[in-house]
């Protein structure tokens, strides 16, 4: 994907500076379909992943009353660490404004592409809001893209899921979760797509725009990369120390195989056998809380998968010139949230997520296309976030455990 970022945009800015604007328009209209095609495989999957995976993420969470006191903290911890990490991630691009910059020329261009959402003020708030999130039709929520009500339907089923320990409620949660599985590997497959996918979106973004749009591009690098940084070395140490007891600098010696781990890989998934061992033996937590945080947190503890997306809406929008309410910029902050609960801990997983909100707040979508062939090196920092933020939340859970060594751990 990287290769075809690099290989797009040399030939796009090459064409943008050089080429007749005939021979442009003509390449222009054999890489722009081809783009728009490898957008639409993945808007394909988007619904059935919401339909699939949050059901599960909130079912895993298992009936609260019987967990007692370890699945609530691990539940409160997980929503309140989440929110800062994408309010974080939101402040700094707010701060910085790494998509602002563009020439007012390149700025009318680009504002001509808005979706109809954007340009009617974005979406609805206050009242209206609150009653468009209950689906009154779930199918016309569905093929309306209305992704708030579908949310809030696939929410509803993982909490009617762990409510219901019927044989028929476990056999609908296996449905679901052959659903996924078809689901993430058809995702899969369409990522291998990607390379020329994000050659064609990136190729066609600079045939039109010139070299300014790789500037941008490296400022929103710097601010992921950064905001990650800040969240795994400030927010986590201060939750370790404060809330867990430990010493951060213990901490992050002990668990560094485990973020070594999620970074070659970035998969959650893949990193969960290290992180449990490097919980039992270098952190010496209780094994029944390592496990069930760990496990949990896979899927459902995905900091930096949340402060990804949170920093690339709003980045997109910075870009193509959409200036998004507070109100808007908070619905943003609270679906990521969300969403870090149903994000597949696979790489690339949160890619539909992403697409999933540009499309609420009426962005277009071949912006993804940029994101795309950087977002493997992302993908990377985000998943170490991720991992280490499973490790930091089963400490601070584990504080105050029968069997627990957090305590004087300084």
């Amino acid at each position: 994907m990287l290769a075809g970022l690099v290989l797009g945009a040399a030939l796009g800015v090459v064409v943008n500076l050089f080429a007749a604007l005939e021979l442009r328009d003509a390449l222009v209209a054999v890489s722009e379909p081809t783009g728009r095609i490898f957008l639409r495989l993945l808007f394909m999957l988007v619904i059935p992943l919401i339909l699939s995976a949050l059901p599960l993420g909130v079912a895993g969470l298992g009936d609260l009353r019987a967990l007692g006191r370890i699945g609530l903290r691990t539940l409160i911890y997980t929503v309140v660490v989440s929110g800062i990490a994408v309010l974080l991630g939101v402040g700094m691009v707010n701060l910085f404004e790494p998509g602002a910059g563009l020439s007012p020329e390149l700025k009318a261009r680009l504002s001509a592409d808005l979706t109809a959402p954007a340009a009617a003020g974005g979406p609805p708030a206050g009242t209206e809001l609150l009653i468009r999130l209950v689906p009154d039709n779930l199918v016309r929520a569905m093929a309306e893209g209305d992704m708030l009500a579908v949310m809030v339907f696939a929410v509803l089923l993982g909490v009617g899921l762990a409510a219901v320990r019927s044989d028929p409620a476990r056999r609908l949660e296996e449905a679901l979760q052959g659903l996924y599985d078809v689901v993430m590997w058809l995702l899969d497959q369409v990522i291998r797509l990607a390379p020329l996918g994000v050659f064609c979106l990136v190729f066609t973004l600079t045939a039109r725009l010139g070299y300014e749009v790789l500037g941008q591009l490296a400022s929103y690098v710097a601010v992921v990369v950064g905001a990650l940084a800040i969240h795994m070395f400030g927010v986590y140490s201060i939750s370790i120390a404060w809330l867990g007891g430990m010493s951060p600098v213990f901490f992050f010696r002990a668990v560094r195989s485990a973020m070594v781990t999620a970074f070659s890989t970035a998969s959650s998934n893949a990193t969960l056998p290290t992180a449990l061992l490097v919980a039992e033996r270098e952190l010496r937590l209780p094994s029944h809380v390592s496990r069930f945080v760990l496990t949990l947190g896979s899927t459902a503890n995905q900091n930096g998968t949340a402060l990804f997306e949170g920093v690339t809406v709003l980045f997109l929008a910075q870009f193509y010139g959409l200036d998004l309410s507070f109100a808007s910029q908070l619905l943003v902050v609270s679906i990521c949230v969300l969403g870090g609960i149903g994000t597949a801990g696979v790489p690339a997983g949160s890619i539909p997520v992403v697409i999933m909100i540009l499309g609420l707040v009426g962005i277009p979508a071949e912006g993804i296309g940029m994101i795309l062939g950087v977002d493997r090196f992302l993908d990377m920092c985000r998943t170490t976030v991720n991992v280490t933020g499973d490790l930091a939340a089963a400490v601070v859970v584990a504080r105050g455990e029968k069997g627990s060594a957090c305590e004087g751990r300084t």
